[in-house]
């Protein structure tokens, strides 16, 4: 049991010691901890509460001057936004976010004195860089988001990790990274202060340590740790190979196989079409491009052309590379979509390579040359405006737009028809348009759909 004198000692360290008014009723000060630490905030609310100061213990609409030590104006920023909302503002103003210079120069001057521009954490931000407050709906498919965009740096950081994740298995962080990504693809102006962020949907905190590192140094420790790792490289090597995914990959890797070369000297573990579309070794592939559908499963990109497929000379001819049948469905077995499907579709599908032409001056017979894939789909008249809805934008679009129309409408979507279980009803649509306003979404151009 300790001594009365130090029992008191100890409860002078959780809030003011002193019962006397305060010199300035004006003035209420709260100090943030989270840098500054437990003791040293005790011992700065007893020198302050000495002086007459008013120290609050707790954060309310009373604080007129917010002090921080060691704090950013971007966290800062982004700490009051977390505590805005529980306390509504003195008088509608905003508590002054100070550095602990303020705090130390008014306990010598045993006063508050003016605060100047030097003292404060507020980032002053004009109002053509971001329109405050900027409406974001949290799905992707319910506001549009170009090809380009003001935040690449900061969606392609965090896409590299939600990749990453999707490559570890990580289903919840896959979504979290790939979701604040698309976020970042649709603001309107570019991102300059973590404070910007603030309200913004599938910004959780782990992302926005990413954007403020990226803003204060320019590069995020953690990415550059996933882009300079074996793992990483050799997952979306393998990942790239036309009908190989994530388990796929995965075993390989955990096989102990790095490279290209490394398959070909086991062909018995490649599938026919793995082999067909794997590189081959002496002669790197041409990358491949355009697409299957942005939501069909993995597999679909990184094509690369078959071994055979050369004219005499050992060249890639012009034209027609591989035409190769992908897959031959039943267009009636999709009809009816089934809850938690994870089919595409069931269309008539093949695809092929065209090799592209030189440019001027090129060597001839160069040891690479580009091509491009074209998938050609065969779809019945009635279901071609779903096929092209299925089939136009990004993989992450496709995935939110189903989602919504699931959660929110409750109703299944996929390239073949809408789909209502209640009233087991297809609906009937001749364009996009009609689906769109089916789902009661605003309709978004194909331009407008790579979230």
């Amino acid at each position: 049991m300790l001594p009365k004198q130090r029992r008191a000692r100890v409860r002078s360290a959780d809030g003011p010691a002193s019962s006397s008014p305060p010199r300035f009723p004006g003035v209420a000060i709260y100090l943030a901890e989270p840098r500054m630490g437990r003791s040293r905030r005790a011992f700065l609310t007893r020198l302050a509460v000495s002086k007459g100061f008013r120290v609050l213990d707790a954060y309310s609409s009373e604080v007129t001057h917010v002090v921080m030590e060691q704090t950013s104006a971007e966290e800062a920023g982004c700490w009051h936004g977390g505590r805005a909302a529980a306390a509504s503002p003195r008088g509608g103003t905003r508590p002054a976010l100070l550095d602990i210079s303020w705090f130390t120069e008014s306990m010598a001057a045993g006063q508050p004195l003016p605060v100047e521009q030097r003292h404060r954490l507020e980032v002053a931000m004009p109002r053509k860089e971001l329109p405050s407050p900027v409406r974001m709906p949290p799905y992707a498919c319910q506001r549009p988001t170009p090809l380009t965009h003001h935040n690449t740096g900061l969606s392609e950081a965090l896409e590299v990790l939600a990749e990453a994740a999707g490559f570890e298995g990580s289903e919840g962080r896959f979504l979290s990274f790939r979701r604040a990504a698309a976020v970042l693809k649709a603001l309107p102006s570019r991102v300059t202060a973590l404070s910007q962020l603030q309200g913004l949907p599938h910004f959780g905190e782990h992302s926005c340590r990413v954007v403020q590192e990226l803003l204060e140094h320019g590069v995020c420790e953690e990415v550059e740790r996933v882009r300079l790792s074996e793992r990483y490289h050799t997952m979306k090597l393998f990942t790239g190979i036309f009908g190989v995914g994530v388990k796929t990959a995965d075993r390989w890797y955990r096989d102990g196989l790095r490279t290209l070369d490394s398959l070909h000297k086991q062909p018995q573990r490649l599938t026919q079409q793995q082999r067909a579309a794997l590189p081959r070794p002496e002669r790197p592939g041409p990358a491949a491009g355009g697409g299957g559908p942005a939501a069909g499963g993995g597999g679909r990109r990184g094509v690369r052309p078959a071994r055979g497929h050369r004219d005499a000379g050992g060249r890639l001819p012009e034209g027609l590379v591989l035409y190769h049948q992908h897959h031959r469905g039943r267009p009636e077995d999709a009809a009816h979509p089934t809850q938690g499907s994870h089919t595409m579709d069931a269309f008539e599908i093949t695809f092929c390579i065209f090799c592209l032409p030189q440019p001027p001056g090129a060597a001839v017979g160069g040891a690479q040359r580009r091509a491009v894939r074209v998938d050609l789909v065969a779809v019945p008249i009635s279901q071609l405006p779903f096929a092209l809805l299925g089939w136009t934008g990004s993989k992450h679009f496709q995935r939110e737009l189903r989602r919504y129309s699931r959660k929110e409408r409750g109703l299944w979507l996929n390239s073949h028809g809408l789909f209502d279980p209640e009233q087991k009803m297809l609906f009937h649509v001749a364009s996009e348009e009609d689906i769109f306003r089916h789902l009661g979404l605003e309709y978004l151009p194909p331009e407008q759909r790579n979230a």
